[in-house]
C-alpha cells in the first residue's frame, strides 16, 4: 500500500497536463465521453486514496488500536503511514466533502432556474427570438429545451451563417452537452487537480456542437466564420445562471487574434495551440474533419485504470494488513 495509495494522487495531475492535448487531437464526441468519465474515475480514486490514508493513520492511533485489537507494530511495519499525514488528508477530505456540497448546490440552482426559464418562453417553436440590442445564443435546458437567439444577432448573420449558428445549437440540446460539462465540474470540485479535464470537455462539447453543425451545413469553413463573426460581435460576460451550468455561447470567448491570423504556418501552429477557445475551434474547422484517436484513447482509458487498480489494491493491502494485526494482537 506504501507506493500504491499515492498513485492516484499522482495521476490526475499527470492528466491535467494531458487534458488540452487530448481535447485538441481526439474525435469531440469521443474526447468528451473519455475525459468526462476520466474525470469522475480519478476524482473518485484520489477521493478513496485519502480516506485510505486517513483510515490507516486512525488504526495507528493507540485508542483506536486498543479499541480495535490491533496490534500497533504490525502497523507500524506493514504501513507506517504518519499521523501527520492522516490529519492533512482527513483536511482534504473535509474541504472536498464542502467543495462538492456548494458546486453541487449552484449547479442544481443553476439547471431549476434553466428549466424556468425554459417553461417561461411560451409557444411551440424550439427556437425563440429575443428583441434588444444583444448579441447572444444559447441553448436552455429544459422540458422542452429551447434555443435563445437574439434578433440583433440573427440581423447580423447572413441565411447561411443563421443555419450554422441553429445547427451548432441543436446539437447542444439533443446531446445534453451541459450534463457532461456539470458532471465533469462536480467531479473536479473534489479534486481540484482535474480543473482542466473539466475544462476541456467545456471545449470538446463546443467542437462537438461545431462538428454537428459542419455535417449539418455541409461546409466547415462557412461554421468556421460563423464563429469567429459572432466571437467579434459578442459581449464579453454570459448570462447567468448559464454560465454556471456550463452553457457557452457563441461568442462567450474572445474573438480570434491578429497574431493566430498572420505569420508563418509555424507561427500560427505555436499561436494557435496557446490561443483561447475560439481561434483553436476555428483552426480545427479550418483542418480535415478529425478521426478517431485509437492509441490515444487506448493510453488514457490505461491510465485511469491504472488509478483504479491502484486505489482498489491499496484498499485490498490495508484490509489485509488490519486482519493480520488483529490475528497477532
Amino acid at each position: 500500500m506504501r507506493l500504491l495509495i499515492y498513485l492516484p494522487l499522482l495521476i490526475p495531475a499527470l492528466a491535467a497536463v494531458a487534458a488540452r492535448p487530448l481535447a485538441a487531437r481526439l474525435e469531440p464526441r469521443e474526447a468528451t465521453w473519455l475525459l468526462t468519465a476520466a474525470t469522475v474515475i480519478l476524482a473518485g480514486c484520489s477521493t478513496a486514496a485519502l480516506a485510505l490514508l486517513v483510515a490507516s493513520a486512525a488504526a495507528q492511533v493507540p485508542a483506536v488500536a486498543e479499541l480495535r485489537h490491533y496490534s500497533q507494530p504490525v502497523l507500524h511495519r506493514g504501513d507506517p503511514t504518519s499521523a501527520i499525514t492522516g490529519a492533512v488528508a482527513a483536511l482534504v477530505l473535509t474541504g472536498v466533502a464542502l467543495a462538492v456540497a456548494i458546486t453541487f448546490r449552484r449547479r442544481a440552482r443553476a439547471l431549476a432556474e434553466s428549466y424556468r426559464r425554459a417553461a417561461r418562453l411560451h409557444g411551440d417553436r424550439t427556437v425563440v427570438v429575443v428583441p434588444g440590442p444583444a448579441v447572444e445564443a444559447y441553448a436552455l435546458p429544459g422540458s422542452p429545451g429551447r434555443i435563445v437567439v437574439s434578433g440583433h444577432l440573427l440581423q447580423a448573420l447572413n441565411e447561411a451563417g443563421r443555419a450554422a449558428l441553429l445547427a451548432h445549437e441543436r446539437a447542444h440540446l439533443a446531446s445534453r452537452h451541459h450534463l457532461f460539462s456539470t458532471v465533469a465540474h462536480l467531479a473536479a470540485a473534489a479534486n481540484p487537480v482535474l480543473l482542466p479535464l473539466a475544462r476541456a470537455v467545456d471545449y470538446t462539447v463546443e467542437r462537438w456542437a461545431d462538428e454537428h453543425a459542419a455535417r449539418v451545413t455541409g461546409d466547415r469553413r462557412l461554421v468556421a466564420a460563423t464563429i469567429g463573426q459572432v466571437a467579434m460581435l459578442a459581449p464579453r460576460r454570459q448570462p447567468a445562471p448559464l454560465a454556471a451550468l456550463g452553457i457557452v455561447t457563441n461568442g462567450g470567448a474572445r474573438g480570434i487574434s491578429a497574431r493566430s491570423r498572420r505569420g508563418s504556418a509555424g507561427t500560427r501552429r505555436i499561436s494557435v495551440a496557446w490561443a483561447g477557445p475560439v481561434p483553436r475551434r476555428v483552426a480545427a474547422l479550418l483542418a480535415p474533419p478529425p478521426r478517431s484517436g485509437t492509441l490515444l484513447l487506448a493510453v488514457a482509458v490505461l491510465a485511469v485504470l491504472l488509478a483504479g487498480a491502484s486505489a482498489l489494491q491499496a484498499a485490498r493491502d490495508l484490509h489485509t494488513l488490519l486482519e493480520l494485526a488483529r490475528a497477532t494482537h
